[in-house]
């Protein structure tokens, strides 16, 4: 006997388009009524599954994190509506949370690739120059088409954020994943170094803070999406005030990122650029926020339906994964209320169903 779990509320098939009539039959969604009684009925406003497209499952302060820590993380996403999630790099093997009906759809991206001694110690492969090319043929080998890349960092030497790679390599490492198959994405803080990533014919941009007016147009023609992650951001004052007695250019420098950020984000968006919602949950973020990037998308301007689109419809399009069509499988969540009216509404989620289980 077929299992049947029928949705009564509206559902948004995309950020300005809505339709009745959902069903979940062993797992696949249909809009045509099935024969059989559903064993379960759902109200609410149906929406597809979150995506987070920055966050870091096995990845904790210290680096890797043991497999039953990576499987809370897991659950601790999934339990607030991400059902898919882009993985931003990791240096533990998560490979074995794939094509479980308990976590997440994971695309994993391998292991960040950095500079020598300029990223956060234990989270990367750290190559010098002579050593980038490889290294990110090998992690495009290791994941499922993404690298990521660390494109600045502090430099002590220098006192502030500076590019962690010359141009001229950075270049030939974007064609090198190009080459295997595979996207790059760049973690990018300063404003140079987005200069040097769009030179180099980027996938995507991390963070992307140092955002400035030359750069809009350019991200707009080469399609090159932005994921603010702003609930990350939020935590640059910390940062700054912790560098503040050995490195007061960077601080200021990363105080003055944080000030702009919202203002950043609409920019883009109004240029013309795609957003995508990312956490960056694994470090220093906690798991489970995706509700609140989705709100602070919001916050810094943008319209919830553009808002959720960056969590929905559009993310799961740029990564490959189904929505809500026919034959689709069943990773839904429902809100209590339109999230495009009531934004609120994203957080305590009413229903999270995943591949046809209802999960709460």
């Amino acid at each position: 006997m077929a299992r049947i779990i029928q949705f009564t509320g509206m559902v948004l098939t995309g950020p300005d388009s809505e339709k009745r009539g959902l069903w979940s039959v062993d797992g696949r969604l249909t809009f045509h009524q099935p024969a059989g009684e559903p064993e379960r009925i759902l109200d609410g406003w149906v929406l597809p599954g979150f995506v987070d497209a920055h966050c870091h499952i096995g990845l904790g302060p210290g680096g890797a994190v043991d497999p039953g820590t990576a499987e809370e993380q897991a659950r601790t996403d999934l339990n607030a509506g991400t059902l898919l999630v882009r993985d931003a790099g990791s240096p533990a093997d998560t490979r074995f949370l794939q094509d479980r009906r308990d976590a997440p759809v994971l695309i994993r991206a391998g292991r960040h690739v950095a500079r020598t001694r300029r990223y956060l110690r234990g989270f990367a492969e750290e190559v010098e120059p002579d050593g980038l090319v490889e290294a990110v043929r090998k992690q495009a080998r290791d994941g499922d088409g993404w690298v990521k890349l660390v494109g600045d960092w502090i430099d002590r030497d220098a006192g502030d954020l500076a590019p962690s790679f010359p141009a001229a390599v950075v270049k030939d490492a974007v064609q090198a994943v190009h080459d295997e198959g595979a996207r790059i994405t760049a973690h990018c803080f300063a404003e140079e170094t987005l200069d040097q990533m769009l030179d180099a014919g980027i996938d995507c941009i991390e963070h992307g803070t140092g955002l400035l007016p030359r750069h809009l147009p350019r991200l707009a023609e080469q399609g090159v999406p932005i994921v603010p992650t702003l609930i990350n951001i939020a935590t640059f004052p910390d940062i700054a005030a912790q560098a503040e007695p050995k490195f007061p250019r960077y601080a200021a420098h990363m105080r003055a990122l944080w000030e702009r950020r919202a203002e950043r984000v609409l920019e883009a968006y109004e240029a013309g650029v795609q957003i995508y919602a990312g956490t960056d949950a694994g470090s220093v973020i906690r798991h489970g926020r995706i509700a609140d990037e989705i709100l602070a998308l919001h916050g810094a301007g943008l319209p919830m339906a553009a808002a959720l689109d960056a969590a929905c419809w559009a993310a799961r399009k740029w990564l490959g994964a189904e929505g809500l069509q026919e034959g689709a499988r069943a990773d839904v969540v429902l809100c209590r209320e339109d999230p495009r009216k009531v934004p609120e509404a994203v957080s305590g989620l009413a229903h999270v169903v995943l591949g046809g289980r209802i999960l709460r």
